[in-house]
């Protein structure tokens, strides 16, 4: 069995590992600053939202255009100049006077971006490490997501205290151009894993192709929807505890941190029905809140929830078995971006039920769609588990 050392012994993943520190350093740090910076020249709180996760919602424009381009550039070439793009967007941004709609079009082009450079790096991942410690990688990138998310948003409130929103924009500036540094410099040329040029219609194409399978539907709804409408609950907490949210955020990340090491390290057999399992996991705890727990066990609550997350390392392992070599970069980023706007849509559906009922109950409510649904893909899950062989579908 791999252990995390010997992921890191693999150069290429040493790269793209450092490079993630970097560009998702540079993603946090610049959240703060453009939220306070949109604020104090509107007074919006909708803009100001807007701003900071805006690009994230776009990611949906780019998985149905352009992600074609995830297995038909070379990887060192597309992720450089992506991370070289999303540096000088950032220090556009900076720019005093820069129109509100000029802002939010530069923040329209850097999800587009994105979009195709998750596919890109995920794509190359899973070339670049065994099949067998695709997992462990995978879940180390995870880990690394989530303190660099911590320290971020930390180092940029402190940032935009200290110098100004502008100055912390310069700095996530500056570290996306490292990576982009990292990137060409201990990346090696390696060819596009498919042939053919990038356009709308063979994303159009391909996502059809990948949506046309039923394993791969049920995966891919299994990594979007149960943990998307999670994210729902997870967006109630400031409504839920406005003194203590940040404890609960803290304790949630912690527990996410705890189940992608486990599982990253100590993986289930391939075919199991432990997705299933972690995905109930990840709901049921929440269902407890409709009874207002104190924040002791509240914190305890989010927590183990959150350990079920690791239910997508399992799901994407599946979804690389089920997908040839050629379409692994769309797939992977289609996934992505499919995970990032169901957890926007779950969050705004989630406000819309805090509208009607106490927050306690409202996340209860999210949570018990999370685990109808869940139970709802389960059979189809366990009936494909039982069916997948480790070759199914890579060739």
């Amino acid at each position: 069995m791999p252990a995390y050392r010997d992921v890191f012994r693999i150069p290429h993943f040493r790269a793209l590992f450092t490079a993630d520190v970097l560009q998702g350093g540079a993603a946090t740090t610049s959240g703060p600053a453009l939220g306070v910076m949109v604020f104090a020249a509107t007074g919006s709180p909708l803009l100001s939202t807007l701003s900071m996760f805006g690009s994230s919602l776009s990611q949906l424009l780019g998985a149905a255009l352009l992600m074609s381009a995830a297995d038909r550039l070379p990887p060192r070439a597309a992720l450089t100049g992506s991370a070289l793009a999303l540096g000088l967007a950032t220090a556009l941004l900076a720019l005093p006077g820069l129109p509100l709609p000029a802002l939010f079009a530069v923040l329209l082009g850097q999800g587009l971006v994105a979009a195709v450079t998750g596919g890109v790096r995920y794509g190359l991942l899973a070339e670049v490490l065994p099949e067998d410690a695709y997992l462990l990688g995978r879940s180390v990138l995870n880990m690394c997501s989530g303190v660099t998310q911590i320290a971020g948003y930390a180092a940029g409130a402190a940032l935009v205290a200290a110098v100004s929103p502008r100055g912390a924009l310069l700095v996530a500036a500056g570290l996306h151009l490292a990576g982009a540094a990292v990137l060409r410099g201990r990346l090696t040329r390696r060819p596009a894993r498919a042939t053919g040029r990038p356009s709308v219609g063979e994303t159009w194409r391909t996502n059809r192709l990948l949506w046309s399978s039923a394993p791969r539907r049920r995966v891919y709804l299994s990594l979007w929807l149960p943990n998307g409408l999670v994210v729902g609950c997870e967006s109630l907490f400031v409504p839920y505890r406005p003194d203590r949210a940040g404890l609960l955020f803290a304790c949630a990340a912690l527990g996410m941190l705890a189940g992608d090491t486990l599982v990253g390290r100590f993986p289930p057999a391939r075919g199991g029905t432990a997705p299933v399992r972690l995905l109930l996991l990840l709901a049921a705890p929440y269902l407890l809140f409709a009874l207002r727990p104190g924040l002791p066990w509240a914190l305890v609550l989010a927590a183990a929830a959150s350990t079920g997350f690791s239910a997508s390392l399992l799901l994407q392992e599946r979804l690389l078995a089920l997908t040839p070599r050629a379409m692994t970069g769309q797939a992977l980023g289609l996934h992505s971006c499919g995970m990032l706007t169901a957890q926007g849509a779950a969050a705004a559906l989630a406000g819309a039920v805090a509208q009607w009922v106490p927050a306690g109950t409202a996340i209860a409510v999210m949570a018990a769609a999370s685990a109808v649904v869940t139970l709802a893909l389960a059979p189809g899950l366990r009936r494909d588990g039982t069916a997948l062989t480790p070759a199914a579908g890579r060739g």
